[in-house]
Order: C-alpha cells, then structure tokens, then sequence
C-alpha cells in the first residue's frame, strides 16, 4: 500500500472504529485518544500480513479500549456525584434511521444502556459490544480477544443478563421524545409545576453529572415531586448568563444543550416510556462538553 491508500483504508473504517471505542469507554476524548494510537499500530504495521484491514483494526482498537478501562479501574478513580457518558453526537443529517435501526442504535449507544456497561468487566464489555452493537459473530469475537469461542459466549451471556436486568426500559420515538422535551422546558421555565408534574412518571428519576465542577445534586433525585420542584428552582435562580438552547440529536435521542453566549454550559436529555418522562438526564461536567462547542 502507497502512504495515501494506508491513510484512506485508515479512513474509512474510522467512524466504527469510534463507534467501538465510544461504546466501550463512555468518553468521547478516550474514544478519539484510542483510535489515534490505532492509526499509529495501523501506520507502523506489516500489512503484507494483514488479511482484512477493518477486522484488524477493530481487533487493535477493541484491545486498546480494553487495556484503559483495565487502567481506569486499577487506578480506582472516584467521581464526585452520579456519573453519566460523555454525550455522543448521533446527527444522522438527511439520513434518518428507521424506527428498528434507530432502537439497535439506541440498544448500544444511549445514556441509560451506557451507565448499565460502565459496571461490566472490560471483556464483558468488549464481547457485549461487538456482539449486540456490532454483530460480530463468536468466533470472530474470540479471535480478536484470543479467548476460546465458549468462553467468549460465557461472557456474552453474562454480559447480556446483567444489562437485562438493569436497563431501564423507555422508547425510542424522536418525536415523542422531543415533544415532551419541549414541554417541559417550557413548563419549568414558566414555574409551572402543575403542568411539570403532568409529564413526569411517579417514580422519575433525575441524575446530574457535574462531576464536582458545576452545580447538580450531588445524588440522585427520585419521585415527581422531588423532580419537578427541583427543576422549577432551577428555572427560578436562573444563573446563566446569555441563556439559550439548541436541540441536537445526542446518544441516538433528541437532546437539548443549554448555551451561555456561544458556551456549552449543560446537556439535558429525557427517557420516555409510555408518554410520561422516566428519567431525566443533567450533565454538567465542562470536560464532558468540550466536543460540544462546535455545535
């Protein structure tokens, strides 16, 4: 291969690439760190050898994935507060997914299915990824992690149990999900709670990420009551300066980033089920927003 074709291989399979290491850390700025040094071990390897470059690639960049989050949890990092990913823009442009597309997509790719993977082990995690998200098969799978093909099924059905039983069931229709977005903003901003607590489930969930670097509950809030007072005191203190927002499509879902002047100053984002809102998404953390800046 000449510089350039190694460069355009590289390429083209960069956006799965970021779709595995995204799905396996939780961090955009990891996710891009990881698929960097993969392009390096891409540059610098023998391709005479090299069969099928995007399995290759994904096999490098699955192991380095892998290799931080061993990192990250033998350092034993505490967070202050709740944690959530770091939002992932998922703007399909004049190209919208159809409804079982987009469920796939937000099966993988969503807060809720994310906070849930952040609690398996790194090969869990890794065989849970490239099985549900990407659908690879066992054998492929094992190669790639040079695991025996049974021990690799072992861990995906572990893996698939534990998410079972934690995910939070919710729907993925965007215009449900937007128009009750818009409504409760518009209902926290008018100190309506009334009309708040009309589109809040019972036993809503509220979850700040702020990582101890901007104001959020340091815990999570539960119940309509809580919740909607919560966020009508928001409303009221007000506290941004230059307020505006921006509707983005993050995380496979519609998504709201709230501006200071031209800053991003917090994401929020709902889960729906049924036509009432089951959980509410802040995040705040600024070193979770900076690939938001562009938007």
């Amino acid at each position: 291969m000449t510089a350039d074709t190694v460069t355009d291989v590289f390429e083209e399979h960069r956006p799965v690439l970021l779709g595995v290491a995204y799905r396996m850390l939780g961090r955009v700025a990891d996710a891009e760190d990881v698929v960097q040094e993969a392009w390096l071990r891409w540059s610098g390897a023998d391709r005479t050898e090299v069969r099928e470059p995007r399995a290759y690639l994904v096999r490098i960049t699955t192991r380095l994935a892998i290799d931080r989050l061993r990192q990250v949890k033998a350092r034993g990092e505490t967070y202050v507060g709740p944690w959530l990913p770091e939002p992932y823009v998922t703007d399909f442009g004049d190209t919208v997914p159809d409804t079982a597309e987009r469920a796939v997509l937000a099966d993988s790719v969503s807060l809720a299915v994310l906070v849930v993977l952040e609690s398996l082990s790194p090969l869990e995690r890794a065989v849970f990824v490239l099985r549900e998200a990407f659908g690879y098969p066992y054998a492929d799978i094992a190669a790639m992690l040079e695991r025996g093909e049974p021990a690799v099924r072992q861990l995906a059905g572990r893996a698939r149990k534990h998410v079972e039983e934690r995910r939070p069931r919710y729907q993925v229709d965007p215009v449900q999900r937007r128009d009750l977005t818009e409504r409760f903003l518009a209902a926290a901003g008018e100190g309506d709670l009334e009309g708040l607590m009309s589109l809040l489930a019972p036993d809503v969930r509220l979850v700040g990420d702020s990582g101890g670097k901007a104001k959020a509950p340091l815990r999570v809030l539960e119940t309509a009551d809580k919740v909607g007072r919560f966020m009508i005191g928001v409303a009221e203190k007000g506290g941004i300066p230059d307020l505006s927002f921006r509707f983005l499509e993050l995380n496979a879902g519609p998504a709201i980033l709230v501006l200071s002047g031209d800053k991003p100053d917090s994401v929020l984002q709902l889960d729906v089920l049924d036509g009432r809102i089951q959980s509410v998404y802040v995040i705040r953390n600024p070193d979770k927003l900076r690939s938001l800046a562009a938007f």
